[in-house]
């Protein structure tokens, strides 16, 4: 796969991703979020062993302990994102949960950097202070007080950025669809049991929101998360942060066009202060990666 074909599929599963926002925070009204979460994880699993049994490999790999391990650990963050960020969408609105799950952005070569015992680059710290800026006109009220859902899509961030760095990391260990697998079960498994001690509701609960869960389980669970898995083995963790920073902008428009939000001019501005800060974090890395590739193919120089 060529570069551009893995930005190509990274940028589809941002826009799936941008459009997931309004789905969930509009289901939420129906069922609980930890419901929702599991739901729509064991819809993905099921689609993703059909997808599996319809792929038939001649020789399917066992599943080594190896494979469980960094599947269960990847899936550990996934889950701790998805269940941190549907709490949180219960009493924030969607286009805001969006910018500040994009914080993830930043976060991720600054994780990246402290599991590699490397300081991180200026303007990876710039990106952080300035989205850390635009973080706090978001979200601080007049008494400077945080709501409570945005400190749960606060700490999503965090677990999105090591689900992040923990597909870069694995995923070319192991088979694209066994290491998948393990990730969606695993946070099926686990919001399930959260959901068994900690809420109540009903079937016919599950049967209003039943089309949010197929198209949040097959499409935005089974089909992206494969395809991030296997896109993701042609592209670094950084650019791949880069193209992730589309998610707010496009979830704000699908609000916008779909919910009816609105925002107000703090709150928009708040949002370009983080988008940019976003964009400062991974573009300078981009350009220095273009210009290190640049060198080392022609390495005496222009002119040569």
């Amino acid at each position: 796969m060529s570069r551009w074909q893995a930005d190509l599929g990274l940028v589809l599963i941002t826009l799936i991703w941008g459009s997931t926002f309004v789905v969930v925070k509009q289901s939420l009204d129906s069922v609980s979020p930890l419901f929702f979460v599991a739901s729509r994880f064991w819809v993905g699993t099921l689609a993703l062993l059909a997808l599996y049994g319809l792929r038939r490999p001649a020789q399917p790999k066992p599943l080594t302990p190896a494979l469980l391990r960094d599947g269960v650990l990847t899936g550990l963050f996934l889950t701790g994102g998805f269940i941190t960020q549907t709490i949180g969408l219960q009493s924030t609105e969607a286009s805001k949960a969006a910018f500040i799950t994009g914080l993830n952005v930043v976060l991720v070569p600054l994780f990246a950097a402290l599991l590699l015992r490397q300081p991180p680059a200026w303007h990876a710290l710039a990106g952080v202070a300035l989205s850390t800026v635009g973080l706090a006109v978001m979200t601080l009220d007049p008494t400077l007080t945080l709501a409570r859902g945005d400190l749960w899509v606060m700490a999503c961030a965090a677990g999105f950025a090591m689900h992040i760095i923990a597909i870069s990391r694995y995923s070319a260990r192991h088979e694209l669809f066994p290491y998948t697998l393990v990730q969606l079960l695993t946070t099926a498994l686990i919001a399930t049991l959260a959901s068994l001690l900690l809420e109540q509701n009903s079937f016919a609960a599950f049967r209003v929101v039943l089309p949010a869960i197929l198209y949040m389980g097959v499409i935005a669970t089974a089909l992206v998360f494969g395809l991030q898995t296997w896109v993701q083995r042609y592209t670094t963790p950084t650019h791949t942060a880069l193209i992730f920073a589309l998610e707010p902008v496009f979830a704000a428009l699908f609000a916008i066009i779909f919910a009816n939000e609105t925002l107000e001019n703090k709150e928009w501005f708040g949002g370009a202060l983080i988008l940019l800060g976003m964009l400062l974090a991974e573009s300078v890395d981009a350009w220095q990666a273009a210009r290190a590739r640049k060198a080392t193919l022609n390495p005496a120089g222009p002119g040569v």
